[in-house]
């Protein structure tokens, strides 16, 4: 049970929060009376804006609507007088821009292709909107004529500034082959750049609106002449200067694969300098092609259309092409008839020549990429026709060296070198100057499989057994010639001299070494050889000493009177070799030994046998009582015999 006191606190606490409760719930009640009355005024003010709201749009749409329709009328008028004023314009292009069309583009390009520009949208307006409007054909009229000014123009710009390249620019082109840096410094320029642009302009003008090629044709053709004079240039500059000077500005051309050169070049025997000349000038101006064949291409890039740059590019190069080509071909010429008539010195133009065009011809071919297949095919015709004749030359050659006719009167009487020897031991030394190239005539000609991909080894084996074919041929006509003499000893000497000057200039050259290829034992047979001849002359002495020698003298006792028949004999013997001795000394001192070190040695070996065996003689007989008068037997000394044997091959004794 709660306690009554409890109870009546509880009672009290609970009758207030009633009474708080009652009060907010009135609060309550009023608030939401008044909030009723406030919606109310809302809803009235609301209802009185929507109304006047519609009353106001029912108004202004009209109004709006009116509005936009003059807007748009205004648009239309403003269109149509733009539209206006721009047909109106097509009206006056040609009376606007006949001034500027008729006075020309020169000096003025930019103002010119402006007006072309507008006359070109004239045309096509009139076409699309009144083809039959006596205004076409103006304005038609009129852009034919600019166009025919702009070709004109194309065709004035190229002539009057594509120079001729001087000849001293391009050998400096050329002598900096192999130095990037001097290549850039002497980088041609064909077009002042002003002018440069003003023609790409007008070609891509010609290309895109005036659907022309034709000024494609007037380049090439300004352009092959000035290629084709620049290069004959180049080669009357050789010719003046070698006639002036004798020496022509000729910077060397680098042989960027050597060809086994050899010691300094050997001067060619029968060769006219003239000649040297025209292989020189060649040698340029077939760099000089490649030079500014390239140089041309570049030019042509920035004019030229791409699709048509390879065509031009082969028509442009064509006649200066043709002019080296020809020249080339009459160089072969030229070398077929030297073969005729055995001059083969003549023919070693060649040889330079064919080394030249395969050096270069990887230039060449990277030059003509593109061109038609008969261009291409010119330099490789080339190379074939002058391998061949070179290869031709070669076995001639060497057929002529075998067959070379025995005639006496053209034997030196001295015995000293033939000119067949001196003139077959130079041409085999200059062939060192073009062993690859020679090497390679001669692989050419081979019919086996093996030859169409010849190796550098190959080649030279292939020369190795030419020159020795050549000298075996030499010796064998060289032993023909000797029988013209009727002593045997002037036959020997004369074969000593042609060994020895064979084998001298073998070892002073690299041909030892060529030799050597096929033929290990020729230096060895040659000196055999030499020896030989040696014997065979000294057997001429036999006849004067064979008088003194001690098995032909007679026998007697010391102290004893010789008989007659044993004075007789004496006498006979000293007389022998009195006369033995002074003929041979006469006869011989006319031989030659042009050789000082083989003279000096063929001179001492015959003397020691001489006076050792006069020496003997002398020593055994010289006191005997043989005769009344010993002066007129005993009529040399010994040392008196030296010295005259060192007088024997010396002219000038």
């Amino acid at each position: 049970m709660i306690p009554p006191q409890e109870a009546s606190v509880r009672r009290r606490e609970i009758e207030d929060k009633l009474k708080q409760e009652e009060e907010t719930l009135s609060f309550i009640r009023d608030s939401l009376e008044k909030s009723d009355q406030l919606t109310k005024n809302m809803v009235s003010i609301l209802s009185s804006f929507e109304s006047r709201l519609m009353k106001l749009e029912n108004s202004i749409i009209p109004v709006h609507k009116q509005t936009e329709n003059l807007q748009r009328l205004q648009e239309n008028v403003e269109k149509t007088l733009s539209c206006l004023d721009h047909v109106i314009s097509y009206y006056h292009v040609a009376s606007d821009t006949e001034k500027i069309i008729r006075e020309g583009p020169t000096g003025r390009l930019e103002e010119y292709l402006g007006s072309m520009a507008k006359i070109q949208k004239a045309v096509e307006y009139f076409q699309d909107n009144s083809p039959d409007s006596p205004e076409l054909n103006k304005v038609k009229l009129l852009f034919e004529r600019g166009k025919e000014a702009l070709e004109s123009e194309f065709r004035s710009l190229m002539t009057r500034h594509s120079k001729v390249v001087s000849p001293v620019l391009i050998l400096d082109l050329i002598s900096g082959d192999d130095d990037l840096e001097a290549q850039e410094d002497v980088a041609l320029e064909h077009l002042p750049e002003s002018v440069l642009q003003d023609v790409i302009r007008i070609s891509r003008w010609l290309v895109e609106y005036g659907r022309n090629q034709d000024f494609m044709n007037v380049y090439y053709q300004i352009r092959s002449s000035q290629l084709d004079r620049s290069i004959k240039g180049l080669k009357e500059h050789f010719h003046k200067s070698s006639s002036s000077s004798g020496v022509p500005y000729s910077p060397a051309i680098p042989n960027k694969r050597k060809d086994t050169p050899t010691k300094k070049p050997v001067k060619r025997p029968g060769r006219d300098d003239m000649l040297d000349v025209e292989t020189d000038a060649y040698i340029h101006c077939v760099s000089a092609f490649v030079k500014l064949a390239q140089s041309e291409y570049q030019l042509l890039a920035d004019i030229i259309p791409e699709h048509h740059q390879k065509k031009t590019f082969d028509s442009l190069i064509q006649d200066a092409l043709d002019g080296l080509m020809l020249e080339g071909e009459n160089i072969v010429s030229a070398a077929r008839k030297a073969i005729v008539r055995h001059d083969f010195s003549t023919v070693l133009t060649v040889f330079p020549i064919l080394r030249h065009l395969k050096q270069t011809k990887p230039e060449f071919d990277q030059v003509l990429q593109g061109t038609a297949a008969s261009t291409k095919n010119k330099l490789p015709g080339l190379i074939t026709s002058m391998e061949t004749i070179g290869a031709k030359a070669l076995e001639d050659f060497a057929d002529n060296i075998k067959n070379d006719p025995d005639k006496e009167y053209n034997m030196p009487k001295d015995g000293t070198v033939h000119e067949l020897t001196s003139n077959a031991i130079l041409f085999l030394q200059q062939l060192l100057d073009f062993q690859e190239t020679a090497g390679a005539m001669l692989a050419s000609q081979e019919t086996s499989s093996s030859a169409t991909s010849y190796s550098s080894e190959f080649s030279k084996r292939l020369l190795s057994t030419y020159i020795c074919k050549v000298l075996g041929n030499l010796q064998l006509n060289l032993l023909s010639k000797s029988k013209v003499y009727e002593d045997p000893a002037l036959s020997a000497i004369f074969l000593h001299n042609n060994y020895n000057y064979i084998l001298k200039s073998l070892e002073k050259s690299e041909l030892i070494q060529l030799v050597a290829v096929t033929q290990k034992t020729a230096e060895r047979s040659y000196r055999e050889h030499i020896e030989q001849q040696i014997q065979t002359y000294q057997r001429s002495w036999l006849k004067v000493t064979d008088y003194i020698a001690e098995k032909n003298l007679p026998v007697f006792q010391p102290g004893v009177k010789l008989r007659d028949k044993e004075r007789q004999i004496i006498k006979e013997r000293f007389k022998g070799f009195n006369d033995g001795l002074e003929e041979l000394c006469k006869i011989q001192k006319a031989w030659a030994i042009p050789d000082t070190e083989q003279r000096d040695r063929i001179r001492q070996a015959q003397k020691t046998i001489v006076k050792e065996t006069y020496g003997a003689f002398l020593q055994k007989f010289g006191s005997v009582p043989f005769t009344k008068n010993p002066e007129k037997y005993i009529k040399y000394g010994v040392e008196q015999v030296g010295d005259m044997i060192d007088r024997l091959f010396d002219t000038s004794a």
